[in-house]
């Protein structure tokens, strides 16, 4: 009397919690369904307030983003428990409940027997019914053997084992929901960190909106060291604009009034008003929906693939287990049906691949579809774009060439003065030649953007002009014949020239040479070394593709090629048998992306949601080329020992039955510790990768970094642009 009054106490309490849980959850729910209140930019006022005579927006505080970003998480329920997994939640609950009834059952009061027997089939009548719906389609699948496992160990009184293993199968299944759950999560986050808000210009005010929310003729504002989010046509302003991973170009070009701009290019320096044309036909959160789509496709194909090897042995079991019940007794045929061939490879596998995931994405490279891990070790061709990929962003200044009347230190530190406060790649390169050289850099009275790609800057005796041969032209600087010589042989070399110019007459010209990525040769060597073969595809000049395949030691290499002639190549490699996998990093490359095996994107974070690339490197470090086949090939040997552990205890299980005589306690022994093995390694690369420190810190300080950032250039264009006003 008293077990029973603890047993329905106990039922009640867990119904009562049960319920509580759940108002706690709908007031989760309503909370997040409430209208939000205004954003506050970083001095607390309203961005509604923000900036009326539009100068420049001040862009919301770090600190606030991180908590906005919470709260739409909880308002579409990415941080609550969905039905399904509170229904497993409660199985896994009931089940250690049942087994806590077969053992009192066993020693105390044996009346509960029953009761535990009907609660585990209770349990596993979601598995009864597809078994039966399996049958009826004439198709003998896993779902009839586990059947027949558990009501044999019930009819034979066995009850303990049979919740046993009831147990043992819904926590494989909540492994599995948790690791996916995590892994979705980590994309999610991936894809947070890319801009997802930005201001529009509406009724003279500046508000900041979801990214998705913009039309066409609406007005963007977008201010240096942001990534302009839409097509569209510059209405106001002047900008320097990074177009390098839509065009392949490597020096910026100035955008003004009436220029066409173009989604996804940076915005280097200035600030620009732009009037929306085209705003792109997938928003982030469609391309999440579709990424997250194609991981769980992958994951269910494998799963399937994975079930149907079970499948095939399930009959042969049954059959050798039938053979077995005259000959050696009920036992030894419920050990046969315990032999479990290639059965938890429908667990193991799914597990592996969503852990696999994660660790990537703990490393640094974002696997868009899952098929990739598996076609990794297919992979005997890897073809680099050469511009951005095995070069870096930033060139290096190569060589000065002043004109009579100057050296090479004034010349560079007339450079260094124009191009102090700018922050794209030629004005670094141009700043850090002028710090190794410990130049004193000038101090400026103002400086403004003219027409011509270039800049204006005044010290207290000169005005100082830096920029291309076309703003040298229009600003009425004489070039001689030698240096437009010098220009001609510049470009077949892929270099590019910068004009220096002190009071409307030219001092010089530096010149400035691409920058070989420097851990470009040590990769190349790791490559070579696991016998793949290498090529670069670029449409750079012949001579400056060739010297950079001389000196990192490739072979192959095709010059001055267009987007639709890289696919071409590629098409051909593949038709020669080749498995080739192509590294790019811009949208330019998309057409050889498609083409090819396995499309790498060196672009990172910042493009990850249009990128056309299956994997995508997120912090555009080529390093990561070595961890990505390092991590397949562990990848590879953990799938192979899961597929072993699922064949070899089965094996065991035959031999022990036939030759000594084992049972159903010592089929189950084998079985569940194999089990706790193959969960184990399909769990040990988690240990074995583990997230590396520089990541966890990077992590940490990339977003008040970005942020540090973002301030000081903004900053820096208001302080041109109220130059630029009070001029005109």
């Amino acid at each position: 009397m008293l077990i029973q009054i603890l047993i329905f106490g106990s039922g009640f309490v867990f119904g009562v919690k049960s319920k509580t849980y759940r108002q706690k959850i709908q007031s989760i729910k309503n909370q997040a369904l409430q209208p939000k209140p205004l954003r506050l930019c970083q001095n607390g006022t309203s961005s509604l307030l923000a900036d009326k005579k539009g100068i420049a927006p001040i862009p919301i505080n770090s600190e606030i983003r991180p908590h906005q970003s919470k709260k739409l998480n909880a308002a579409d329920g990415t941080n609550l428990p969905n039905a399904s997994e509170t229904n497993l939640n409660r199985n896994i609950k009931q089940s250690i409940g049942l087994m806590g009834l077969s053992l009192i059952g066993s020693w105390f009061y044996a009346p509960l027997l029953p009761l535990t027997g009907v609660g585990t089939l209770y349990l596993f009548m979601p598995v009864i019914k597809s078994m039966f719906k399996n049958l009826k389609k004439k198709r003998i699948t896993t779902e009839l053997i586990e059947s027949v496992s558990v009501i044999s160990l019930l009819l034979s009184g066995y009850f303990l084992l049979a919740v046993v293993t009831t147990f043992s199968s819904l926590l494989c299944l909540k492994l599995i929901t948790r690791i996916e759950t995590r892994s979705r999560h980590q994309l999610i986050d991936a894809f947070n960190q890319k801009q997802q808000l930005v201001w529009v210009l509406k009724e003279g005010s500046e508000i900041e909106v979801p990214l998705e929310s913009i039309q066409k003729q609406d007005v963007v504002v977008v201010n240096a060291g942001e990534i302009i989010p839409v097509d569209g046509v510059v209405t106001w302003g002047l900008a320097s604009v990074d177009q390098h991973s839509l065009t392949g170009e490597s020096q910026p070009v100035e955008k003004e009034a009436g220029g066409q701009v173009f989604a996804t290019t940076l915005l280097l320096s200035g600030r620009i008003l732009i009037n929306v044309e085209r705003t792109g036909s997938e928003t982030n959160a469609a391309k999440i929906g579709h990424i997250l789509q194609q991981t769980v496709k992958y994951k269910e194909n494998l799963r399937l693939k994975c079930k149907q090897m079970a499948d095939s042995f399930t009959a042969p079991t049954l059959l050798v287990s039938g053979l077995t019940l005259p000959l050696l007794g009920p036992s030894a045929a419920m050990a046969v049906i315990w032999t479990g061939f290639g059965y938890d490879m429908k667990q193991y596998g799914p597990i592996s691949v969503l852990n696999f995931l994660r660790i990537m994405a703990n490393n640094g490279i974002l696997i868009k579809d899952g098929r990739s891990l598996e076609l990794l070790k297919k992979v005997d061709t890897l073809v680099f774009d050469k511009t951005g990929t095995l070069t870096m962003e930033q060139p290096q200044l190569s060589h000065l060439h002043p004109l009579p009347s100057f050296d090479e230190e004034k010349l560079l530190t007339y450079a260094a003065t124009a191009e102090y406060r700018q922050t794209h790649p030629i004005a670094r390169a141009i700043l850090a030649a002028a710090k190794q050289r410990g130049l004193n850099i000038p101090d400026i009275e103002e400086a403004a953007y003219q027409v011509g790609y270039g800049i204006e800057v005044k010290t207290d005796s000169e005005v100082i002009q830096a920029g291309s041969a076309r703003f040298m032209r229009h600003k009425g600087v004489h070039l001689p014949e030698d240096i437009q010589q010098l220009k001609i042989r510049c470009d077949a070399n892929g270099h590019s020239l910068v004009y220096i110019a002190v009071d409307k007459a030219l001092a010089g010209v530096l010149e400035l040479q691409p920058c070989i990525r420097p851990e470009a040769s040590d990769v190349i060597r790791y490559l070579k070394a696991q016998n793949i073969s290498l090529a670069i595809i670029s449409g750079d000049h012949e001579q400056p593709t060739r010297q950079l395949a001389e000196e990192l030691g490739i072979e192959q290499y095709y010059a001055e090629t267009l987007p639709d002639q890289k696919a071409a190549l590629i098409k051909q490699m593949r038709e020669r048998g080749k498995f080739v996998a192509y590294i790019g990093d811009g949208i330019n490359d998309a057409i050889a992306l498609k083409q090819a095996n396995i499309s790498i994107s060196l672009r990172g974070a910042s493009t990850v949601a249009t990128d056309a690339a299956q994997i995508v490197l997120m912090d555009g470090d080529l390093t990561k080329l070595k961890t990505l086949f390092k991590i397949s090939k562990s990848f590879e040997n953990n799938m192979r020992t899961n597929y072993l552990n699922s064949m070899i205890p089965g094996a065991l299980t035959l031999g022990g039955v036939f030759l000594f005589g084992m049972g159903i306690a010592g089929g189950m022994g084998i079985y569940f510790t194999a089990k706790l093995v193959g969960l184990a390694n399909t769990m040990l690369p988690l240990v074995k990768h583990g997230k590396s420190k520089n990541l966890s810190q990077l992590e940490t300080a990339a977003p008040a970094l970005a942020y540090k950032k973002n301030e000081e250039l903004s900053n820096t264009d208001s302080s041109l642009h109220a130059i630029i006003t009070q001029k005109s």
